[in-house]
């Protein structure tokens, strides 16, 4: 398979539901995307991530289970034309993936003095998120989809996985073999929300709220 360049898999990356193939995807090629990951920059070359892979299929049901009681607590706070447009967007792919891989963030990897840490603290979290995008991009270069799951509450996943109380969860991602990539994004093709145009973010010199 011809890798596509990084411009190509930025373009076609999409968070991906419902196009998994239902396998596997094999322990080499998921080795190379965790690999990618693994190179993100970090402040202070702190490194302050971890991956754990999920295969087993209760406790991929498990955590799915508790997704879709959120999703229902969600739909159920939404208005009548709101819920009508939600309804058919389908939000995880947790059993159908077949690999969960759970990011998580240990604040304190790097001891008290952290290069670059000091006076932004958020700069941690912010090493971790790239890791995140590092691994989703080598993923699309793969052809293998992922999706990330936000609809839990944080204490069931960090007891799902038994975590210690310094190291928390950022990400449940869905991994796995896709048959295609959709040419638009779910959430502009179902109508939730359309794609911000670049010339509405960028700003010259100062800073126009066009939010206001």
């Amino acid at each position: 398979m011809e890798c596509p360049s990084v411009y190509d898999a930025i373009r076609l990356r999409r968070d991906v539901r419902a196009e998994f193939t239902g396998e596997v995807v094999d322990d080499d090629t998921l080795l190379r995307i965790l690999d990618a990951a693994h190179r993100a920059p970090s402040v202070g070359n702190s490194m302050p991530w971890d991956f754990t892979v999920i295969r087993d299929p209760a406790m991929l049901t498990k955590f799915a289970d508790h997704v879709a009681d959120k999703r229902r607590e969600f739909h159920a706070g939404l208005p009548a034309d709101r819920a009508d447009t939600f309804d058919p967007i389908k939000i995880e792919g947790i059993t159908e993936s077949g690999t969960g891989i759970v990011v998580t963030h240990n604040q304190s990897r790097g001891g008290t003095h952290v290069l670059g840490r000091a006076s932004v603290p958020e700069t941690g979290i912010y090493s971790t998120i790239l890791a995140i995008q590092n691994l989703w991009l080598a993923a699309t270069a793969e052809n293998v989809g992922v999706g990330w799951v936000s609809f839990y509450d944080t204490p069931v996943l960090a007891d799902l996985l038994n975590l210690p109380d310094h190291v928390k969860p950022v990400a449940w991602l869905c991994v796995g073999p896709v048959e295609k990539f959709q040419e638009v994004p779910d959430l502009e093709r179902f109508g939730w929300r359309t794609r911000r145009p670049l010339e509405s973010a960028v700003h010259w010199e100062r800073f126009t709220d066009r939010d206001a």
